[in-house]
């Protein structure tokens, strides 16, 4: 990685039912058009885990608990260098999680379609983790 400021972010890798909560990045954001995970950078003195718990609740609405991180990955990308604490999370209220439709711009995507979707290049191994293990019926 180069000699820039590293960003650590947490993120919310949130599963439900062999589905997870995908978005697509704002067009006025880095990575503009690319689909996403919640998630953003870490405060100060705050924890990856606690960030991906925070940010899924900000972008999303939704409650999670962080069950455990499942993967690190080390980015450079031309906006930024990144570390990515990726945390599987699951919904703390899980009676209302596929009819409650407000979001805010996230949906459910079942992980046999997540490689048919765009993300940046830093979440690929991420993905054909997810899919190995969600996607068999």
């Amino acid at each position: 990685m180069s000699a820039r400021k590293s960003n650590r972010i947490g993120i919310a890798v949130v599963e439900y039912q062999r589905q997870f909560l995908i978005g697509v990045r704002d067009a006025h954001a880095p990575l503009a058009g690319f689909h996403e995970f919640p998630g953003g950078k870490c405060e100060p003195d705050e924890s990856a885990e606690q960030c991906a718990v925070r940010e899924c609740l900000e972008e999303t609405g939704l409650k999670v608990t962080a069950l455990q991180e499942i993967r690190y990955e080390e980015h450079a990308y031309d906006h930024a260098d990144v570390q990515l604490h990726f945390w599987l999370c699951q919904p703390v209220e899980t009676q209302t999680v596929f009819t409650d439709q407000n979001l805010k711009g996230f949906h459910w995507i079942p992980a046999k379609h997540l490689l048919d979707l765009r993300f940046p290049e830093a979440n690929k191994s991420l993905i054909e983790l997810l899919v190995n293990t969600y996607a068999s019926e």
